[in-house]
């Protein structure tokens, strides 16, 4: 199989992930990056000894042997780079949520569909086996028909600190949910009902609740709380439930699933979405850049999601922080 040759731009936390990811996938060439910050290019450039660098990526775009990118800026500054990047020529990775708003959700699908290149967007969950296997449960007919799903995904209070100031709970971590439930149960939302509470004074609240409605008649509730104790083992409390007429399916990714104890008391690492392992970043994130490279190297387009399907995530979820924000159900 063919080496792609693969470029980051935003090299954030969670850009540095993607670079380590792509250095452990055996067919992938990490050949450029790109942040506004020269003196974080070159420290990330240098850790990976990645030649070509730039504070433009259109600079970088217009390098005709780059074939694919990962975009992982803000949310807010996801539609520019990303339709730029389709528009040279390159297939496109897109962290999640795909967009803040609907307009640019349906500018980035408008330009995926003008372009034969391959685009995607990273719901990571999607990797997660646990999930996939559920997917595959619920295909199989094994629940029968979905009538019910609850979700929890919280986080300790000192992580929700670092991200407030930019997203909220509710699309920051209810996105994935969301997306999990339209997967499942193949429906769409048709309203969304809301309640948050800003405890803190962030820019945006520290939870939020959700309740969904799909057209299938089935109702779906998203419990997001940013604001577990900081000294919580865990840094994620991760639950979902899926009730069908005939079954139910029950997940449990809580990271007690491992735990250290030290003389400073006990911790859970995570061991599903970007451990350390063998030396090399490993997990769903891994497994989703190898699957969007494998693609890009065999000429396959992906099909585990769609960008239509990423844009109706944010969709859902927006609607249900206008809910939120004016205390009323808003009809999709």
């Amino acid at each position: 199989m063919k080496s792609v040759k693969y470029g980051v731009i935003g090299l954030g936390w969670f850009g540095e992930k993607h670079c380590e990811a792509l250095a452990a996938i055996p067919n992938v060439e990490l050949y450029a990056l790109c942040t506004r910050t020269p003196s974080r290019l070159a420290e990330v450039a240098e850790r990976f000894g990645v030649q070509r660098t730039y504070t433009d990526y259109n600079e970088m775009l217009a390098d005709p042997e780059l074939e694919a990118v990962s975009v992982v800026t803000m949310w807010d500054q996801h539609r520019a780079p990303a339709v730029a990047a389709l528009k040279a020529g390159k297939h496109v990775f897109l962290e999640k949520p795909m967009a803040s708003t609907v307009e640019d959700c349906d500018a980035i699908v408008a330009a995926a569909k003008a372009t034969d290149k391959f685009f995607m967007v990273g719901h990571i969950c999607r990797f997660n086996p646990r999930y996939a296997a559920a997917k595959a449960a619920i295909a199989e007919g094994k629940i029968g028909k979905i009538v019910s799903m609850y979700a929890r995904r919280n986080i300790p209070a000192w992580v929700g600190a670092d991200v407030l100031p930019k997203i909220g709970p509710i699309i920051g971590d209810g996105v994935h949910d969301t997306d999990l439930m339209l997967w499942y149960s193949g429906a769409k939302v048709v309203s969304a009902y809301a309640q948050s509470l800003n405890v803190r004074g962030f820019k945006h609240p520290d939870l939020g609740w959700t309740m969904y409605r799909f057209d299938t008649g089935a109702i779906g509730v998203l419990e997001n709380v940013w604001f577990l104790p900081d000294k919580t083992a865990f840094q994620i409390d991760e639950r979902m439930e899926i009730i069908g007429t005939e079954g139910s399916i029950h997940i449990h990714e809580v990271h007690p699933n491992f735990s250290v104890c030290t003389k400073d008391g006990w911790t859970s690492p995570d061991t599903t979405y970007w451990p350390q392992l063998h030396g090399a970043r490993a997990g769903a994130l891994r497994d989703e850049l190898a699957y969007f490279a494998n693609c890009v190297a065999q000429g396959q387009r992906p099909t585990v999601i769609t960008p239509e399907e990423s844009r109706e995530a944010v969709r859902a979820c927006l609607a249900a922080e206008r809910s939120a924000a004016t205390g009323e159900i808003v009809k999709l």
